[in-house]
């Protein structure tokens, strides 16, 4: 190459890299320095508020008797004895059964229990060896030590059907199926680590849910859905519909003048520990996780029609967007609320029949402070799923429609528009 062509080729790569450079560097200088100022500042204020906060373990107070402390593993290894018994005219199969002892202090112990001698069996169940139980181990005054039949282990049964459920969401959805179950796992976390433990605590449980909610939520959407304009609609929607069911629930447990109390579980909470626990909150809190679920799956798959329908057509102004969008919101809001109402039927079953047993006095049975929990429960979590379908189709019909305005280097910085879609006008 002669020196010319070398001077040449010099220069064009000079000039190219004249061009260049400020493009780089205007990319990098306004929204990306930006935004990097603000995830540093952020992390800095999780460091020295959140980690004191989140992780730290709050003092928790003792239940008077730790459930289960006695209470071990056997398993079944002979039947000793089994015959029918009456017990107050209902016969059933009586067994005496020997077990070893499969953990503690009594480990490798052969021990014998009685079966169905004291109590009402349900229909079908009875021993076989190799069963594993739970037994109740205790000293009698005369330093007798004796065993209780408790209950069965059910772990074999859960984790088989777990790695069904597991496997089936893989293959259905693939990546996005691991990245929800991943999801699945942190609220389970968030749920035991945070809130839990802070409610314990004595911190306001509807404060805990709130906060515990907007967290759960914010990372389950991002892991499961990805860093998408559709995601940000999503979560912005979610974190207004959960004000709104907050409110609600606080309006018409406060005007329902309900106190929480209203279940066995809040009254042993009550009785077997010295922790003081707003049981009013309680209530609310249940109402704001128990909406969750259900609230997730109606807000982004209406973030998604708008989305998709915006996708399709980018023609539709607002008002057309809006109208589509809403008509299959309407479709998905009815059949939601009927799965709500159905989910808490189903839990609430035996309510339903002493609701029945009540010999037609329904005004005094609604007005019971149980079953009026569970009628404010449903109400409000409906309410606040039909509150979700405008407020989210309305957002993201902006956001879809006005995402361009954005200067570019921003909205690149956002993530694309939604799973696949790099929209350009």
């Amino acid at each position: 190459m002669s020196r010319w062509d070398e001077t040449l080729t010099f220069s064009l790569k000079h000039q190219i890299s004249r061009i260049r450079t400020p493009v780089l560097m205007k990319k990098l200088t306004t929204p990306f320095l930006i935004a990097s100022l603000v995830v540093i500042l952020a992390f800095g204020a999780f460091l020295v508020w959140g980690v004191p906060y989140f992780f730290q373990k709050p003092f928790v107070s003792n239940i008077n008797s730790s459930l289960g402390s006695q209470t071990y593993r056997a398993r079944v290894t002979d039947i000793l004895e089994s015959g029918p018994i009456d017990l107050g005219g209902t016969v059933q199969t009586y067994q005496r059964a020997r077990v070893e002892i499969l953990e503690g202090d009594y480990s490798g112990l052969l021990m014998e229990i009685d079966y169905g001698r004291y109590r009402i069996l349900p229909q079908g169940q009875i021993l076989r060896p190799g069963d594993d139980v739970f037994v109740l181990i205790g000293k009698r005054p005369d330093g007798v030590v004796e065993a209780f039949f408790v209950d069965f282990v059910r772990e074999k049964a859960l984790l088989v059907l777990l790695a069904i459920f597991v496997t089936a969401i893989v293959l259905m959805g693939r990546w996005k199926g691991v990245r929800s179950l991943l999801a699945l796992a942190f609220s389970l976390f968030m749920i035991i680590a945070y809130i839990i433990p802070h409610i314990l605590a004595g911190e306001d449980p509807l404060r805990v849910s709130l906060i515990g909610s907007g967290i759960l939520l914010g990372v389950s959407l991002y892991l499961t859905y990805g860093w998408t304009w559709k995601t940000h609609a999503s979560v912005l929607s979610m974190i207004l519909v959960l004000v709104i069911t907050g409110t609600l629930a606080v309006l018409f447990v406060q005007v329902s003048r309900l106190t929480g109390s209203g279940s066995e579980e809040s009254l042993f909470l009550t009785q077997m520990s010295d922790v003081n626990i707003n049981l009013r909150g309680l209530l609310l809190g249940g109402i704001i996780i128990g909406a969750l679920g259900v609230l997730d799956d109606l807000v982004t798959t209406q973030a998604s029609a708008v989305f998709e329908l915006h996708h399709t057509d980018p023609r539709l102004g607002y008002r057309a967007l809006f109208e589509k969008a809403m008509r299959i919101g309407q479709d998905h809001v009815a059949a939601t609320v009927n799965t709500l109402v159905l989910a808490y039927a189903g839990t609430s079953l035996p309510l339903l029949l002493l609701f029945t047993l009540g010999s037609g006095n329904y005004g005094y049975f609604i007005n019971v402070e149980f079953v009026t929990e569970e009628i404010v429960r449903t109400l409000v979590g409906s309410l606040g799923l039909v509150a979700a379908v405008p407020l989210t189709t309305g957002l993201a019909a902006l956001i879809a429609l006005h995402r361009q305005r954005i200067p570019e280097d921003w909205r690149a910085l956002l993530g694309p528009e939604g799973d696949g879609h790099h929209h350009h006008h």
